[in-house]
């Protein structure tokens, strides 16, 4: 009889796990991924999407199709209860999948209910993290360029994405050259990290000193080791009593496991995050993995402001990778292997709009072999390349 396996999330830890475990098992299997969202979004491109350089079409694409071509049953529906016990999904639409395996990789819950006012759908602060948010993003820029003034750009407390603000920053000081205004709008950034580039992994290298140098050569002033006390329409107040006006204000929010996640308290931590082994499995329920942004990550070490640790992109489908292979040597009797977040390798390309930085190390966190940075146009040009492969290959099923 073929093993259930349930997936959850058909982003980039979900996709590539459903994706591979057929591949790998083919009909020893029986893979069902249940989606929110019915189609997938390309979350690097998000920071051009403001500025008229990306839609939704071109950075989307639907599901189905992709997961029916492999073999994988597609569910569009939302996963709103875990039974782990009796190893059963619940669905909002009433199904009730049960299941030998269970891989979680249900992305993010975006926590802006963590500071008051961080409401973007009333423009007092825009977002990037969907692409309903970032469409109306544009519309602001938009009006933003009719009536240009101060930025203030910045990673909340709590967050794990500073990369993608970093990048939107950059891009967005592009854009004021480009249109002959950047005399008009200053361009602030603010940051829960103790250090600029930190990234809540501790720092990647030479990466506070190339950042620096970006500052400025840009004229962006940074405020580090700040949290964000409350957005108004046009003002950023931060906890050391700073209020800064803006025009435009674009901030990276803090995230959450989703709620049916958050729910299973006895797997996961206050913040809805599962708590794993270095096999992707949880302590309890053995056959219960996770993958992706879903996973609890620790931080490196302690901050003055709470910093998330990046765990998007690359990162989550290495991940889904460990779940992948620990799968099938459970289901074929084979070793395991145990690989920590902290110790998978980095790679990562930080756009700035006609240049950019090339990051690559032999692990996430420290204690690192290397960490190599390569800054320059070829980084914006790798960027652009790896979006067209990314899109091209994944909407093939290729994984």
């Amino acid at each position: 009889m073929s093993k259930r396996i349930v997936v959850l999330g058909g982003s980039f830890a979900g996709m590539t796990a459903a994706i591979e475990l057929k591949n790998k098992l083919a009909d020893e299997v029986d893979v069902t991924v249940v989606s929110k969202a019915a189609d997938f979004l390309f979350m690097p491109s998000m920071i051009w999407v403001p500025f008229g350089l990306r839609t939704r079409a071109d950075i989307m694409f639907p599901l189905q199709p992709v997961f029916e071509k492999k073999g994988v049953h597609f569910v569009h529906d939302e996963a709103v209860r875990l039974d782990l016990p009796e190893k059963r999904v619940e669905t909002k639409q009433g199904q009730k999948l049960e299941y030998d395996y269970l891989v979680i990789a249900t992305g993010p819950k975006l926590n802006y209910a963590a500071i008051p006012g961080f409401v973007p759908e009333e423009g007092n602060v825009q977002s990037i993290f969907s692409i309903d948010a970032a469409e109306r993003a544009k519309v602001a820029f938009d009006a933003f360029l009719e009536n240009p003034g101060p930025v203030v750009i910045g990673g909340a407390q709590g967050t794990g994405c500073f990369g993608a603000a970093y990048e939107f920053l950059f891009n967005f000081a592009h854009q004021l050259k480009k249109h002959g205004i950047a005399d008009k709008a200053p361009l602030t950034f603010v940051t829960a990290e103790p250090f600029l580039a930190h990234f809540g992994i501790g720092g990647f290298g030479p990466g506070t000193k190339m950042t620096e140098w970006f500052f400025k050569n840009l004229d962006i002033t940074g405020i580090t080791n700040v949290s964000v006390k409350e957005f108004r329409r046009g003002e950023v107040e931060l906890s050391n009593g700073q209020v800064l006006k803006h025009a435009f204000a674009m901030f990276a929010p803090s995230f959450l496991g989703i709620d049916a996640v958050r729910a299973c308290a006895d797997v996961t931590t206050a913040a809805g995050f599962v708590k794993v082994k270095e096999t992707y499995q949880t302590e309890k329920y053995p056959e219960v993995y996770a993958a992706g942004v879903a996973v609890q990550v620790d931080p490196p070490g302690p901050t003055e402001v709470p910093c998330g640790v990046p765990k998007t992109g690359y990162l989550s489908e290495e991940m889904a990778k460990v779940v992948v292979h620990n799968i099938v040597a459970d289901i074929e009797g084979h070793p395991k292997v145990s690989l920590s977040p902290g110790a998978i390798d980095a790679k990562c390309v930080l756009d700035a709009g006609n240049t950019g930085i090339i990051m690559t190390s032999d692990h996430l966190l420290e204690p690192r072999g290397h960490a190599w940075l390569i800054p320059g146009p070829e980084a914006h040009w790798a960027k652009l390349a790896f979006e067209k492969y990314f899109l091209a290959t994944h909407k093939r099923g290729m994984v």
